[in-house]
């Protein structure tokens, strides 16, 4: 697949060191860089090889049992050049949530994408037209959930006089919770709008079960068995209907907690050939918070002997020991991920050691300004000195990932190896 690099890190870019010079991004393992020996400024936002490539394998290896698609969330790192690796691994595509979105995967080579949302306003239409264009191999499916949609889009194109006619997926949705419809009547009157409609094809079946989970098996099992029953009988009134365009039917469903109670309900039983696909996109970096205990329930249920690795951290140094048990790290809101939980103080490491330890027990991050974190540990414990290194865990990639526009790629020493660029 054809890709245009993001060539040049310089001092412009957050976490490049301010004094290097500028090189390609192909070029910066022979920099020989090693992030704990203070080769690049801190905080640094870094993502372990071993771990990546794990867990890249791992889902794929995981859909395939199944028999089912992965089309990984790209909206999750924003990186062509993990877009790469998850595409040379197999996916079959890469989901999106936005005509922006789908515009950066384009220019990276991506030739089939879902976007995981509705498309609405007259920009974002005149923007998928012309990506459609501009790109022959490209297709892309979007979301519909209304008439009102279905009638916005129709009359988007008669104004424009654009003969498009886009590819679509209806989309079902969890009554108080986001977007889809309610119940299978509304879904298959949505449907039949679809199949009327000069502007656009139905492909399938779209749902997102990731609002019930609780962390709760019994109650996250029952939850997305309603959803996909209905998903289910959704698909089966649309193919008695005759409402799918295409030659195969897309079921997709998966976001990063609840994956694999959703894979049954993706290879129902129609009269066309059947392709179901996961969405799930956290899973190439996972984390240690959030993802990490709902996936302990998932290795429950499917009594898995290997799952997923924690790809990315944050390291952090001790700027300041203003009083006993307190230590200020380099590192805040501007950095880091904190709308799930705070982030997880993991290691440390002392100023001279190449390696690092585990965190002490007592020692723990408790609040982050702007640019500051905050790092408690025992009154009594000497805690670390100005100038080591504080490596932290994150709960929720996505929102890691944003505050960077590139990230180290990393082998288990700490050298550089790699790096990625995102676009957000």
């Amino acid at each position: 697949m054809s890709f245009i690099p993001f060539t040049l890190l310089d001092r412009r870019h957050k976490g490049f060191p301010p004094a290097a010079v500028p090189c390609r991004l192909d070029e910066i393992g022979a920099r020989q860089w090693n992030v704990l020996a203070g080769d690049l400024p801190f905080p640094i936002a870094l993502l372990r090889d071993s771990a990546l490539r794990h867990n890249v394998a791992w889902m794929q290896e995981f859909a395939r049992a199944r028999g089912i698609d992965i089309a990984p969330h790209g909206k999750t790192t924003m990186s062509p050049e993990l877009y790469r690796r998850q595409l040379d691994a197999g996916a079959w595509g890469i989901s999106f949530a936005t005509v922006y979105q789908l515009a950066v995967g384009a220019e990276a080579g991506v030739t089939r994408s879902l976007i995981a949302n509705q498309v609405v306003c007259d920009a974002d239409l005149d923007g998928l037209s012309a990506l459609l264009r501009e790109y022959p191999a490209l297709r892309a499916w979007f979301l519909v959930n209304s008439v009102a949609q279905v009638r916005l889009i129709e009359a988007w194109r008669a104004q424009r006089q654009d003969p498009a006619v886009f590819d679509c997926l209806l989309e079902i949705g969890i009554p108080g919770k986001r977007t889809g419809c309610r119940t299978t009547d509304e879904a298959l009157a949505v449907a039949a709008a679809i199949h009327a409609s000069p502007a656009l094809r139905l492909g399938g079946i779209e749902c997102y079960e990731g609002s019930v989970a609780q962390g709760d098996s019994e109650h996250d099992r029952r939850e997305v068995n309603a959803l996909m029953r209905r998903v289910v009988n959704a698909a089966l009134g649309c193919d008695r209907a005759g409402f799918f365009a295409n030659d195969e039917v897309l079921m997709t469903a998966g976001g990063s907690a609840l994956f694999d109670l959703v894979t049954d309900g993706l290879k129902p039983r129609l009269a066309k050939p059947v392709r179901g696909i996961l969405r799930s996109g956290c899973y190439v970096a996972h984390d240690h918070g959030s993802y990490m205990n709902l996936l302990r329930k998932v290795e429950e249920r499917q009594h898995l002997s290997s799952s997923l690795l924690p790809a990315i951290e944050v390291w952090a140094m001790v700027q300041s020991r203003p009083e006993p048990g307190l230590a200020i790290l380099t590192c805040g809101k501007r950095d880091i991920s904190y709308d799930l939980e705070l982030p997880i103080a993991l290691f440390h490491c002392a100023r001279g050691q190449a390696a690092p330890r585990s965190i002490p027990e007592g020692w723990r991050l408790t609040a982050l300004n702007d640019q500051h974190a905050y790092l408690h540990f025992p009154e009594a414990d000497p805690g670390p000195a100005v100038g080591d290194l504080i490596g932290l865990g994150i709960s929720h990639p996505c929102t890691t990932f944003d505050k960077w526009r590139w990230l180290p790629v990393v082998d288990d020493r700490y050298d550089v190896v790699n790096a990625v660029t995102t676009r957000f």
